[in-house]
């Protein structure tokens, strides 16, 4: 391949089987991920993952911390401050259970697989260090599902900080797609006090990498990324700090992307709206050009 696009090899036999109507689409799961920043002497660096390649989806893809949501967090009442859950349902499209939801799967598992928490004892603080054993246990139970988000919170006295995020884009995994998810990305920084470490065990290695040097690095096919990832990667190279990102979120448009296939004479075209560089030319009997 050209450069680091994922692109898994039943992907043109799904297209084919869309089109003539044999498969049908699989409801896609809600989801978060963050672009997790920091500043640095060139400008920000983002806290990226490599997924394990024993993973069924995206194995051996960079990613962000990100998963599903828990559907504990549409049911419990969870300590909150910044932005209220109407204002975040009015800016994510959703109603406010599935706004908490959603801000809730964000910090979770920003924790979970980066052991950075976004939340703090008041409104206008943030927990410092959380490497313990006394935090490494509870971020075990979250993970097990053995503990609920807004019981981990209510245990240590914290309120989410939904303040320190930003929404700045959703992709909806492609129709054709066997494992679909309906992924809202955020972007924060990183907590002064606190650092990341490896703690998913869905992924191998973990960089702090600026934007602009693993956008290069896929162009070049050293880096495998899926479509939104580098999306998103090209869009946070404008900025020079962490904080400019996380200022100009609130007016980026949240207007889902959905990949399209279509039949055009002898070949399927696959494009992602709004983004081009994606686009594959797929003959109907034949690999992607």
């Amino acid at each position: 391949m050209a450069n680091g696009q994922w692109y898994p090899a039943e992907w043109p036999d799904r297209i084919r089987a869309l089109a003539a109507g044999t498969l049908t689409p699989v409801t896609p799961k809600r989801a978060a991920t963050v672009m997790l920043l920091k500043d640095t002497g060139t400008g920000p660096a983002v806290h990226m993952l490599r997924r394990r390649a024993s993973m069924a989806f995206a194995a051996g893809a960079y990613a962000y911390p990100g998963g599903g949501v828990d559907p504990r967090d549409d049911e419990h009442h969870v300590g909150w401050a910044g932005p209220t859950r109407a204002w975040w349902a009015e800016r994510l499209g959703v109603d406010e259970t599935a706004a908490q939801a959603i801000v809730c799967a964000a910090v979770r598992e920003t924790y979970e697989e980066a052991g950075v928490l976004l939340a703090g004892p008041t409104p206008d603080s943030v927990v410092g260090d959380t490497t313990g054993p006394d935090w490494e246990a509870d971020r075990a139970a979250l993970v097990a599902r053995d503990l609920s988000f807004a019981e981990f919170l209510d245990r240590r006295g914290l309120v989410l900080r939904s303040d320190l995020l930003g929404a700045w884009t959703r992709w909806i995994t492609p129709e054709f797609e066997a494992r679909r998810y309906d992924t809202w990305f955020f972007v924060a920084a990183l907590p002064e006090g606190q650092r990341t470490r490896n703690a998913s065990t869905e992924a191998d290695r973990t960089v702090w990498i600026r934007p602009a040097e693993a956008a290069a690095s896929y162009d070049k096919g050293e880096l495998l990324m899926m479509p939104p990832t580098i999306a998103t990667l090209r869009q946070l190279t404008a900025y020079g700090t962490a904080a400019e990102a996380l200022a100009s979120a609130p007016d980026r448009d949240l207007t889902p992307v959905l990949a399209q296939a279509r039949l055009e004479g002898d070949e399927i075209v696959l494009a992602w709206p709004g983004h081009d560089e994606f686009t594959k030319h797929i003959p109907t009997g034949g690999a992607p050009a």
